[in-house]
């Protein structure tokens, strides 16, 4: 008699070496977890230089979010000319009377000599002013240099050439001396010579001239980038299948190009904060009495022969976020691109 063979609906059991059946796969599950954002973030958190200037930096941004409530509860503002008004604080020569810069109890970071104003609440708003027009131009520069970057490089042409002409051009200012001699002439366009020109104003004009000058780099990069994927078969089978030139843009070229733009960007923002304040430093951009940082280091430069207080306090902490955001610049890029790891 031969024995009844198993029916086609039964499911075969598989079994390992012990008899055991073995546990469900996980493969959806571990693909889950190795997809490339989830990579990304497992890498970089193992960068400890990473994790610790990321630190950093949110708390430079959460100070100057928060200066405003931080200088209530200290008790003081950065306009107020507290030498001035009370008695015993500068001396004769219009100088702090107690050491370090008068740093006491009161005034944590000590007081500004001639006008006496507190350091610490100017420092406070000076952080805030720099990092506010330095991440706008950073978010305008992006935009600008994305849109005109994937544009050039998918359409081509003559609107590619013309486009890479004007990135050249571009290129090849001095943008320092330029922003030196260039910015009075903004600023005349919409106030007069004899007039002063309003913080809001030096602000947008800053923030504008910066992204005029600085779209030009991140717009090349990508415009390299998509002339290379525009020609994969990605995008060639979609343009077989009818779909439009936005979806290819957005659906196809976009998603391949988050990295470098990410890290052009956060590279980018601590390139325009020394910027400003170097402008601010030279007159060319936020000027005294609007908190900054480079008007700090301009009035403590005058007085650092005799208390170099002044000086330190903004310097320093320009230099700690600085040095902390290109840290975490190189960090980024390599936990999204281990292969530029040297």
């Amino acid at each position: 008699m031969t024995p009844p063979t198993p029916s086609a609906a039964a499911p075969l059991e598989v079994t390992d070496e012990t008899g055991k059946t073995p546990a469900p796969s996980s493969t959806t599950k571990g693909s889950e977890s190795r997809s490339p954002g989830r990579l990304a973030w497992k890498r970089f958190r193992r960068d400890r230089t990473g994790v610790v200037s990321a630190y950093i930096v949110i708390f430079f941004f959460v100070i100057a979010i928060c200066a405003p409530l931080i200088a209530k509860l200290y008790g003081k503002n950065p306009y107020e000319q507290y030498g001035q008004e009370k008695d015993g604080l500068l001396n004769d020569f219009a100088f702090p009377v107690k050491p370090n810069g008068g740093i006491d109890s009161n005034f944590w970071f000590g007081i500004e000599p001639q006008l006496g104003r507190d350091v610490f609440t100017f420092l406070l708003y000076g952080i805030r002013t720099s990092l506010m027009i330095a991440t706008a131009a950073t978010l305008l520069t992006t935009v600008v240099g994305v849109v005109i970057g994937i544009t050039a490089g998918y359409l081509g042409g003559r609107l590619d050439y013309f486009v890479g002409r004007v990135i050249d051009i571009l290129l090849s200012f001095p943008s320092t001396l330029f922003f030196i001699a260039f910015m009075p002439v903004v600023y005349a366009l919409f106030v007069p010579f004899d007039e002063d020109v309003p913080t809001w104003l030096r602000a947008t004009c800053l923030i504008l001239v910066l992204s005029a000058f600085g779209w030009a780099s991140i717009a090349r990069l990508l415009r390299g980038q998509v002339l290379g994927l525009r020609e994969r078969e990605f995008v060639e089978a979609a343009k077989v299948t009818g779909a439009s030139s936005r979806r290819i843009v957005f659906k196809e070229l976009l998603p391949n190009l988050w990295t470098p733009i990410l890290i052009q960007s956060t590279l980018m923002l601590p390139a325009y904060v020394t910027a400003e304040a170097g402008l601010a430093f030279l007159n060319a951009g936020i000027q005294d009495p609007t908190p900054d940082w480079g008007v700090m280091i301009q009035r403590g430069a005058g007085f650092y022969t005799e208390d170099i207080t002044f000086m330190i306090f903004p310097g320093v902490s320009m230099i700690i976020f600085v040095l902390a955001f290109n840290l975490l610049g190189d960090s980024v890029r390599d936990a999204l691109d281990p292969k530029s790891k040297r």
